[in-house]
């Protein structure tokens, strides 16, 4: 039992007896370990307190987040990802956003950046652009900070799904998973064209020594 500075381990009737005495309330702090830890605390001014300290500890972990696009992203692929883009500024997180060019989408890098420039608009009414869309080797870079959430305007979260509860961890996981695939792909299709290439290779020496 914790009360002030004072710690020390007792009876659960002891400890409430305690806390009558004292016109206070006894509250279990840490369930889990053993003996279970309790605390001698005014409850309400203690569960205040928590809830401050939950929003503090939410604000501290404002972090950056990233989505991540593609040259050829489909309709409703792009929509996810502009709901996702708009959730993590609405919960006051940075975005990074990044177009990466796969295979023979390197030749067609305006393309890339024309795209960024229009998540750049389509995310105006929620953030500020920090970073202008920048092509650098293969990917576009773009990085967008929020803007003060009284001045915030959806536009991709349809009507009926705008009292749901977001999960920013679902968003993050889900990027993280296709971030993953698409990497697999990459690497399978340049696996592919080593052997396509050492291929041609071995054909060219191949008909040099006939």
């Amino acid at each position: 039992m914790i009360y002030k500075e004072v710690n020390i381990v007792m009876q659960t009737r002891d400890a409430l007896g305690k806390a009558k005495a004292l016109g206070l309330d006894l509250v279990e702090v840490a369930p889990n370990v053993r003996p279970p830890v309790c605390r001698i605390v005014d409850y309400g001014k203690w569960k205040y307190e928590q809830k401050k300290q939950k929003k503090e500890n939410t604000r501290s972990r404002t972090k950056e987040k990233e989505v991540k696009f593609r040259v050829r992203i489909e309709a409703h692929d792009y929509e996810i990802k502009l709901r996702r883009a708009e959730d993590f500024l609405a919960g006051g997180n940075k975005l990074r956003l990044q177009l990466q060019f796969r295979g023979r989408e390197n030749a067609f890098k305006q393309l890339g950046v024309e795209l960024m420039l229009r998540v750049k608009e389509d995310l105006s009414s929620m953030a500020n652009c920090d970073l202008e869309p920048k092509l650098s080797g293969r990917s576009v870079l773009m990085m967008m900070s929020p803007l003060p959430a009284e001045q915030q305007v959806r536009k991709w979260r349809r009507e009926e799904h705008e009292d749901e509860d977001v999960d920013l961890d679902a968003h993050e996981a889900a990027e993280a998973a296709e971030a993953e695939a698409e990497e697999q792909l990459d690497a399978a299709e340049e696996s592919d064209a080593d052997q396509v290439e050492a291929e041609e290779v071995g054909s060219e020496k191949a008909d040099a020594k006939e």
